[in-house]
């Protein structure tokens, strides 16, 4: 199994969610997030005075899928989130050694 982190821009969550939901990617986690990478930021201008926005705003993904299913998994996430420009975010992909659903105590690539 693979957990799959993806930083994406804020506009595309509904696009990587129905990108995920038509590879039949059963749930996520979605968190708000605030970061930077290579951008550093952001320049803005309030009320004639210039200030840096050092932390953009994010979202941060999370799905478990199996190994079989984890490069189109990556691919969906990739292709609904670009939009070429700069800050359009990262893909971390982690192994998953064991999950288990409380409810039902199932465990492995059942419980997800």
């Amino acid at each position: 199994m693979k957990k799959i982190e993806a930083i994406i821009k804020p506009f595309k969550l509904d696009e990587v969610k129905e990108a995920l939901q038509e590879l039949g990617v059963q749930g996520m986690t979605v968190i708000e997030a605030k970061g930077y990478g290579r951008q550093k930021g952001q320049t803005e201008l309030y009320r004639g005075a210039e200030y840096v926005v050092d932390f953009l705003p994010k979202i941060k993904i999370e799905v478990v899928v199996d190994d079989a299913q984890s490069g189109r998994a990556i691919e969906a996430i990739a292709a609904a989130a670009r939009t070429g420009r700069i800050g359009d975010g990262k893909i971390f992909v982690s192994d998953i050694l064991d999950v288990m659903r409380i409810r039902t105590g199932e465990t492995g690539p059942d419980a997800i």
